[in-house]
């Protein structure tokens, strides 16, 4: 007992700087350990690793920030929101952000950031089921939400008197997807989850769909350790919001990392997603082959071919383009491909030209809009995707950018514009249709395969030992 109280005041006296006993300035404190120690959730709108480096949209917001303030950033990756949120009273982070959102209770517990987003949460079904469409439809219904999440404190004030056949079920060590997984399975009848996390893993699931929203939009927040003084870390942060959304960077940031949400039907999704079951496994190795030998994201190729020919090497346009990546014949030749029904040899002519539209444009587009804008000239070519860049640019939009220049590439299917670039007229919004089928095809084939890989959560064994050692297990982690 008296170990566990010197304890408590060497962590208490350790939140304080020297003298007058004034509370730590935490900003100050980072700074001069060198060092923002971040803690979220491993997944696809947080963090996760991919081809063994650092991504996801609250990993890039992180890493912005410490080279903001001139410091390195570590991710410190927990498994649930009990656990993030456990790190912050401990003194093990100095910021978390997950997706989370603004409460009362949380704010109550914890120093709160200035709002970079806006998420409501929304009761999650599967198809082919009695839809719910308010919560009174759920009485003698189990509905899963994530232990420690916002989600249980909306359904608490609903519970008992109000809604006394309401089965309220929080999980525990999981994350969004798990949950979604269950009600896909029949294993619960519904979910809540954020829009934000629903809107990226919904085409994993496409027979999960939204029943209603429980709430309107809500701010998305990081929070900071409660310990010392936070006044100017919050400042700073709120500044660093504001210059992001000012600029541009954080729709930016948004729209890389969740803009891919609303591009197939339901039904588009289906076919996708029991393609890679059915399809993809006879066509993967030669697939990461190919994209080994061009040093290309294999799920980018996989995303392209799959846009072309749906992963047939026998398909074949009324135009006669063939074959897994649909060359025509003049370009075959050009590329040295003699059977463009022969998938490697396909693949391989396909990734080449892919790469030298890529490498042909202006050397200061910067990826990913690189990427997008020579999947734009791999449909239209070069030419036409240089005329929608010069509409662009009349407009007062930027031609580097993927965003601007989708906007005007329509354009070029009126006469009105069409008449006054070099290259004539083209099927504009085909080519947006393209690219953007091709980046959603590569976030599904991502967020599909990060899925799968992930590592399991650590096994809790809190629950097998001796009362007296609970509480003591995680503490010598």
């Amino acid at each position: 007992m008296l170990k566990l109280l010197a304890l408590i005041a060497v962590v208490v006296l350790g939140a304080f700087t020297g003298g007058c006993g004034s509370p730590a300035d935490n900003l100050e404190t980072i700074r001069e350990r060198g060092e923002l120690r971040f803690v979220t959730r491993n997944g696809p709108t947080t963090y996760y690793r991919e081809r063994g480096e650092p991504a996801g949209f609250e990993y890039d917001l992180a890493r912005r920030f410490a080279q903001e303030l001139g410091v390195s950033l570590r991710i410190i990756p927990v498994f649930s929101l009990e656990g993030l949120f456990a790190a912050l009273r401990r003194g093990e982070a100095d910021i978390a952000g997950a997706g989370l959102t603004l409460t009362a209770e949380r704010a109550a517990a914890f120093p709160v950031s200035a709002a970079y987003h806006e998420q409501r949460p929304q009761l999650i079904y599967r198809t082919g089921t009695p839809r719910p469409r308010r919560l009174e439809d759920l009485e003698g219904r189990e509905v899963l939400v994530l232990a420690g999440s916002s989600h249980g404190e909306l359904l608490a004030a609903r519970q008992g008197a109000d809604l006394p056949g309401l089965t309220v079920r929080a999980v525990a060590g999981a994350d969004p997807l798990d949950l979604l997984r269950q009600v896909d399975r029949g294993s619960a009848d519904a979910a809540i989850v954020d829009s934000v996390e629903f809107a990226i893993q919904r085409h994993l699931l496409p027979q999960l769909a939204v029943a209603f929203d429980l709430a309107a939009e809500r701010d998305m927040v990081w929070y900071l350790t409660p310990g010392g003084d936070s006044d100017a870390l919050r400042e700073r942060l709120a500044e660093f919001f504001q210059r992001l959304e000012r600029g541009g960077t954080l729709a930016a940031l948004r729209e890389a990392h969740l803009g891919q949400v609303d591009v197939l039907t339901r039904a588009g999704s289906q076919t996708f997603i029991a393609n890679i079951r059915s399809k993809l496994p006879a066509y993967r190795t030669a697939i990461e082959q190919v994209a080994r030998e061009h040093q290309l994201d294999w799920a980018l190729l996989a995303a392209i071919a799959y846009q072309e020919s749906h992963w047939d090497p026998e398909a074949v346009s009324p135009t006669g383009v063939r074959g897994m990546m649909m060359l025509t014949r003049a370009t075959a030749r050009d590329l040295g491909v003699p059977d463009r029904r022969d998938p490697l040899q396909s693949l391989r002519g396909g990734a080449r030209y892919f790469k030298e539209l890529r490498r042909r444009l202006p050397g200061d587009i910067a990826e990913p809009d690189r990427t997008w804008l020579a999947l734009a000239a791999y449909n239209i070519g070069l030419g036409h995707l240089e005329d929608a860049r010069v509409l662009t640019e009349r407009a007062g939009g930027d031609p580097h950018h993927w965003q601007d220049v989708m906007t005007h590439l329509p354009k070029l299917e009126q006469r009105a514009y069409y008449t006054t670039v070099r290259h004539g007229y083209a099927r504009g919004r085909e080519a947006v249709r393209y690219v953007q089928n091709i980046r959603h095809y590569h976030s599904v084939l991502q967020w599909r395969f990060i899925a799968e890989n992930r590592p399991a959560p650590p096994l809790d064994v809190e629950p097998l030992l001796p009362e007296q050692l609970r509480g003591r297990a995680l503490r010598a982690l």
